[in-house]
């Protein structure tokens, strides 16, 4: 008889772990210090913790599920499109201002999906924009260019 895993909820526990173990090695020469008194390696510790009990609870449950389930095929357009937004926010955001480069980031994004109306698209670029400025431009002061003028 062989034994059938939910392979995603498996593989995906699996990554939990190994992200959490990785935090764990990065941060062992860190004072821990206690919840009254943090460290610096504190909290980096305390959220790898929650994330390797999550990791734990899903590799499990792709162990004991036991239903086998295939792994979907890689889909490019959509890891393309959101990195290409997040690469064009980065080089934008200095040079041409949060303002534009939240937009162009929003834009971009709507790439990753086949079902984005460009038409729905520009005023929730331009709404999120327009956020994005007023909360970190006016609200918290951040020294960062609306515009690129």
């Amino acid at each position: 008889m062989t034994r059938r895993f939910d392979w995603p909820d498996l593989l995906f526990g699996l990554f939990l772990i190994a992200v959490s173990a990785g935090t764990f090695a990065a941060t062992w020469r860190l004072a821990g210090g206690t919840a009254a008194d943090m460290g610096p390696g504190y909290m980096p510790r305390a959220i790898a913790l929650v994330i390797m009990g999550f990791g734990l609870f899903f590799a499990g449950r792709g162990v004991v599920r036991g239903t086998a389930l295939g792994i979907e095929r890689v889909q490019a357009r959509p890891i393309l499109g959101v990195c290409a937004s997040v690469g064009a926010f980065a080089l934008l955001v200095e040079n041409g201002g949060l303002a534009l480069a939240s937009l162009a980031c929003i834009l971009i994004a709507g790439i990753a999906s086949r079902e984005t109306r460009f038409a729905q698209l520009v005023p929730f670029g331009v709404a999120i924009a327009a956020g994005s400025v007023l909360l970190f431009v006016k609200a918290l002061s951040l020294p960062v260019p609306i515009w690129p003028w």
